[in-house]
């Protein structure tokens, strides 16, 4: 099992600290799902003229991604930027059952509660190789996301004038996917104090 971080709204990503308004989760499993959607038209008779039927497609470049989540919340601590002592943040113990309940509430939330609402998922992969193909003395940790490699116009990114995003370059630093939960449920079994739970997390733009 390895850890991902459901971020919130108020989370600092200038400060990149992963111990302040994030619910850090142990996942086992990770699902990836990419699909894209270009429209196709069957050629009417064409099978008569070439001997096999043609279809048609229109790259209007579109894909919908997300990913779906599967592990186990246990007791942890959390810290929050609104609960201070002397000026700090200072951590508060919570049950596996109270952070389940606090999930489902901040997916149950508007993107303008701040400290409700989670806005982006963090997954860290391995990574050898750096956003401009140089190898790295070392493996670092990198937030899974759906960048290429090369700034604009160069590398992967040839003929892509404005990427969306890109590769980072800092252990366990960088953005992760944005979006929102689009589901998730869990369990609260009387055999064990963890939580089983189950999420897909959507990546979008969200507005406001």
């Amino acid at each position: 099992m390895s850890y991902v971080y459901l971020k919130l709204n108020a989370f600092d990503n200038s400060t990149n600290d992963l111990s302040l308004d994030v619910i850090p989760l142990l996942v086992s499993t990770v699902n990836v799902q990419i699909q894209r959607t270009v429209p196709a038209f069957p050629i009417p008779l064409s099978s008569i003229a070439r001997g096999e039927s043609i279809t048609v497609g229109v790259d209007l470049g579109m894909a919908s991604k997300s990913i779906t989540l599967g592990g186990v919340i246990r007791d942890m601590s959390l810290k929050r930027s609104h609960t201070k002592s002397s000026g700090s943040p200072i951590a508060r113990d919570f049950t596996a059952h109270e952070v389940a309940q606090m999930i489902g509430a901040n997916v149950d939330s508007s993107g303008l509660a701040k400290y409700q609402n989670i806005n982006e998922l963090t997954i860290f992969i391995d990574s050898k190789v750096s956003s401009t193909y140089t190898q790295r003395n070392s493996t670092i940790k990198i937030p899974l996301n759906f960048a290429s490699r090369g700034i604009a116009l160069e590398k992967d990114n040839e003929l892509v004038a404005f990427p969306f995003s890109e590769i980072s370059d800092v252990n366990e630093g960088g953005e992760g996917i944005k979006g929102f939960i689009e589901s998730f449920d869990y369990t609260l079994d009387a055999e064990t104090v963890e939580v089983t739970f189950n999420m897909t997390f959507r990546q979008a733009s969200i507005f406001p």
